[in-house]
């Protein structure tokens, strides 16, 4: 046999035994299996990153609250609920492959009914369920506490609705003028701080837009809030405020300042009284300026302090 017979001849033997090899069902078992381990991972990773992203959105789910008047607290504005993207949450973590809370993007859910959908009545307070509170300071006097106050608020970053007297506010312009330029809700406290309850609904809306009229003049704001003089009201004069579009507000903790408590006195009366969108009355006092640091810092350990506009908005708080 000559020797290129001999190289053709295994060349052949060669090639019969790596189709024999390659065909037969141990092989074909083998390399399926191959293709499964290296595809199966994949896709289980991707399969249990979403079941987690599934039970994640279970647990952190909230309803939206809807807009209500209340039999106790009257008006009450809604709450927007929450739920977690999936789809996006899941586009967000595929790239790393694995679970992040941190990476979880939620969107807020808005109620049915809304503030304004309901008839006119007082409001009390924001939602419950939100853990906002908010400082209304009824101001008609006291003009040598304010720039202390206004100086602590600022220290601390918070915005507080000052409710001003539109004659406090025409012989105050420039002290006016000082609390919107730190960025202060403005409300409304009437014009000469009448006993509201005793007036017709004509004098009571010349009381409102009177006092609106000298505020935007005075500052550029008009004010949406209407606080009544000494929390005193009747339907007329919630029916007044919301013929002009603004809404009538009261409060749910009362500094009583008034009385010139101690600040450790006027802190231990309010404090143990806040709750989930409280609304706290207070005036421009010695007592309230000396207690209004302690307050904030003990507020903001379970609460975050907003303006009362910002309160009865159904957007969540976030701290």
């Amino acid at each position: 046999m000559n020797k290129k017979l001999s190289q053709f001849l295994a060349i052949c033997a060669i090639g019969s035994l790596s189709w024999v090899l390659v065909q037969n069902s141990w092989t074909e078992s083998y390399l399926t299996g191959m293709k499964k381990e290296s595809s199966v991972p994949a896709a289980a990773v991707q399969d249990r990153l979403h079941e987690e992203i599934q039970q994640a959105a279970e647990k952190y789910s909230e309803k939206p609250v809807d807009a209500v008047v209340d039999r106790v607290w009257k008006k009450t504005p809604g709450y927007n609920g929450i739920e977690i993207d999936v789809d996006k949450s899941y586009k967000k973590m595929k790239a790393k492959g694995k679970f992040k809370e941190n990476m979880l993007v939620f969107k807020e859910i808005a109620p049915s009914v809304h503030l304004q959908d309901l008839p006119p009545s007082p409001i009390y307070r924001a939602n419950p369920n939100k853990p906002s509170v908010s400082f209304i300071i009824n101001v008609a006097w006291g003009n040598e506490y304010i720039d202390s106050m206004l100086d602590t608020l600022k220290k601390h970053h918070i915005k507080a609705t000052f409710s001003l007297e539109g004659r406090w506010v025409k012989n105050n312009p420039e002290m006016a003028r000082a609390i919107a330029k730190e960025g202060h809700e403005l409300g409304n406290h009437s014009y000469t701080h009448p006993d509201m309850q005793r007036l017709s609904m004509q004098a009571a809306v010349k009381e409102i837009v009177d006092t609106n009229k000298v505020i935007e003049e005075v500052t550029g704001t008009k004010p949406a809030l209407f606080g009544p003089p000494s929390g005193s009201f009747n339907d007329t004069t919630v029916k007044a405020a919301a013929s002009v579009g603004m809404e009538t507000i009261l409060w749910t903790v009362d500094t009583v300042d008034w009385r010139k408590p101690t600040p450790e006195a006027l802190i231990n009366r309010v404090v143990p009284k806040l709750h989930n969108g409280a609304l706290v009355l207070m005036h421009p006092t010695d007592s309230t300026a000396k207690s209004l640091e302690t307050l904030i810092t003990s507020i903001e350990k379970t609460y975050v302090i907003v303006p009362v506009g910002e309160a009865l908005l159904e957007d969540r708080i976030r701290r």
